[in-house]
């Protein structure tokens, strides 16, 4: 009788930490028909990640950088019509389009279009109902189907991602998490939250609070943070698998002929996630990761694109990119 006792509060947990959880079954995997290569990386993500295959889902986009609403519209419903109900998140397995007018596709495909994400511009915006929020069930709770982007210009790129997010899964890993301090004041503005993050992590890792230009390289990072339009030091970063990084400045999102570096730079050098705004968001901290709040929850054992998500508040802007079932501080599956 005790025994059985055991075994069903162990079942009973199993099921609970489930549901605290983006897991396969619950990821829709998006890709654009009219792209070789999506299809591929979609279909091989699929095959890598177990997940099943009624989440794959091929839609019709337009081959520019920029779609309208209404072209979102479209394909969001033609979406949906055949998405599953278990579904809970969405990866968006292609490269052009990464805005929806001036939102980005990642939120654009969350929530549907609607202004009050983008259209005050330098304004505050609308806030997401999953800013640090328990569990992970948001289209049960709220509504959204929270999106990631897996670019798919680089295919090498993005089997190499997609390899560091398994191989980053149940491994606790040591390591650095930087919160980079910058000569740039109007980029800057999250330093000031820098103390909240190091009460976040509460001695499970290490945190430095470098500033530049940084002198010694950053080994076995872990996360990343930072306020610049350029990176100097990006070449000289090694990341661990699993790891984020971002650079809060105007138009990091922008996947293509941007005067800023790109979200891509990062993954290029080895994160496996990022984030940047597609159009112009000024520089209000709500707008770009909270680093506290991420680390809170990555660290109990979010999946990137969880934890990611409910680190900003408002994402209307912000594209997430990288690959979204990582989870270093979870259970090894």
């Amino acid at each position: 009788m005790r025994r059985f006792g055991l075994l069903i509060l162990l079942l009973a947990c199993t099921v609970s930490a489930r549901g605290e959880t983006l897991t396969p079954d619950r990821l829709g995997v998006i890709y654009d028909r009219n792209d070789a290569a999506s299809r591929r990386l979609a279909t091989y993500y699929v095959a890598q990640r177990h997940v099943p295959a009624a989440n794959l889902i091929g839609l019709s986009l337009p081959e520019r950088d920029v779609m309208t609403r209404q072209e979102l519209a479209s394909a969001r419903s033609a979406m949906l019509a055949q998405l599953p109900s278990e579904v809970q998140s969405l990866l968006l397995v292609w490269s052009r389009p990464y805005a929806v007018e001036c939102m980005s596709v990642t939120t654009a495909f969350a929530a549907g279009y609607q202004a009050a994400f983008c259209e005050p511009g330098c304004a505050v915006t609308k806030v997401s109902p999953l800013f640090d929020s328990t569990g992970w069930l948001p289209a049960d709770t709220a509504g959204w189907l929270p999106a990631m982007l897996l670019p798919s210009d680089d295919e090498g790129l993005a089997r190499n991602l997609i390899g560091r997010g398994l191989r980053a899964d149940g491994t606790q890993p040591p390591g650095t998490v930087y919160l980079v301090h910058t000569q740039d004041p109007a980029r800057n503005v999250r330093a000031a939250i820098y103390p909240q993050a190091e009460a976040a992590v509460a001695n499970r890792v290490l945190v430095l609070e470098p500033t530049t230009p940084i002198e010694d390289a950053p080994t076995g990072t872990l996360a990343y943070f930072t306020g610049v339009a350029q990176v100097d030091e990006l070449a000289r970063i090694a990341f661990r698998p699993g790891a984020v990084a971002d650079h809060l400045t105007s138009t990091g999102g922008v996947l293509s002929k941007g005067s800023q570096m790109s979200v891509l730079a990062w993954l290029r050098q080895g994160a496996t996630g990022s984030y940047g705004s597609v159009s112009e968001p000024c520089n209000h901290l709500e707008k770009f990761p909270n680093p506290a709040i991420f680390l809170k929850h990555y660290l109990r054992g979010d999946s990137l694109l969880a934890a990611y998500w409910k680190s900003v508040a408002m994402p209307g802007q912000g594209l997430f990119v990288g690959e979204p079932l990582a989870r270093p501080y979870g259970v090894r599956p």
